[in-house]
């Protein structure tokens, strides 16, 4: 997962598309898309991660999911569990901690959005 911070918002090439935490990514056309930004008004309010979830399970979404909003470090595993792949964090969090914490935890048991088969299931 790729970590930005606030003040550079990197930009994305290509076409982006941001949409609200309330609105359904099932109704998206997504042809052509880069990029989806998907928001969290408050770190408590964790519809992006379902909206995340369908993009790549449902809808097949191979782009760039961005969290952006109030993006805690704490958040960081359970996003790209979720299908992000990509996050801006709120300005007081410490980018190199979250790359910390996504390393803490190499492989979970259960499959997630990315990886849909659960460990055991895993050839080696």
């Amino acid at each position: 997962m790729k970590l930005i911070k606030s003040a550079e918002q990197a930009g994305t090439a290509g076409k982006v598309i941001t949409l609200a935490n309330d609105a359904s990514p099932l109704e998206l056309l997504l042809d052509g898309v880069d990029c989806i930004e998907l928001q969290f008004p408050k770190f408590t309010d964790g519809r992006a991660y379902s909206q995340a979830f369908l993009l790549r399970r449902r809808l097949g979404f191979a782009g760039d999911i961005r969290a952006t909003g109030d993006v805690l470090v704490d958040q960081l595993a359970q996003m790209q569990r979720s299908g992000f792949s990509s996050a801006v964090l709120r300005e007081d969090q410490d980018a190199v901690l979250g790359e910390q914490l996504l390393r803490h935890y190499p492989a979970f048991y259960q499959g997630d959005a990315v990886h849909t088969a659960p460990h055991f299931a895993k050839v080696a």
